[in-house]
């Protein structure tokens, strides 16, 4: 009875399968967003000013990093927690793909989302002339000391618990 339990359980791992898969349907959606604003910069370029080719350049590294943010976690979910993907034959295959474990996923996890909240208050700082709010510009400065408190935070318990091993 046990062994059927636990060849049960193990088995539920592929239940995890569709989130994947809905992911990367979600980069394609992200991919289509991309297009379209990188077609609007692109023709709408002629009349930016310095500050709104910035802008428009943020918004595209924004994606950018959100996309890839969801390949980190379609890879690394995929292999921490439903199957071991065979990169043989694949001599383009990135190095990390299929070494990330579940700590290291959290930390790139947490470090792309700083990255991607800095996009966010840097992108605020640049329309302060625009009449960004003041007070929607302090809660971005909190938020993001939030979220680069915690990447310290993680890293220092993940570090701990490395040396406790």
């Amino acid at each position: 009875m046990e062994r059927l339990i636990e060849r049960f359980i193990f088995i539920s791992r592929w239940i995890m399968a569709p989130f994947y898969i809905g992911l990367v349907i979600a980069l394609m959606v992200l991919l289509f967003k991309f297009g379209a604003e990188l077609f609007h910069f692109v023709t709408h370029a002629p009349q930016f000013d310095e500050s709104d080719t910035i802008l428009g350049i943020l918004s595209l590294i924004d994606l950018t990093f959100t996309g890839s943010l969801v390949i980190i976690v379609i890879f690394s979910g995929y292999e921490n927690f439903v199957s071991k993907i065979d990169a043989s034959g694949h001599s383009d295959w990135p190095e990390w793909m299929t070494k990330v474990d579940f700590a290291g996923l959290k930390q790139k996890l947490l470090a792309s989302i700083v990255a991607i909240s800095a996009i966010a208050l840097l992108k605020a700082f640049m329309n302060l002339d625009r009449g960004v709010d003041e007070k929607q510009l302090m809660w971005l400065v909190i938020i993001h000391v939030v979220f680069v408190l915690s990447g310290v935070v993680l890293a220092w318990t993940d570090r701990l618990s490395e040396k406790s091993h």
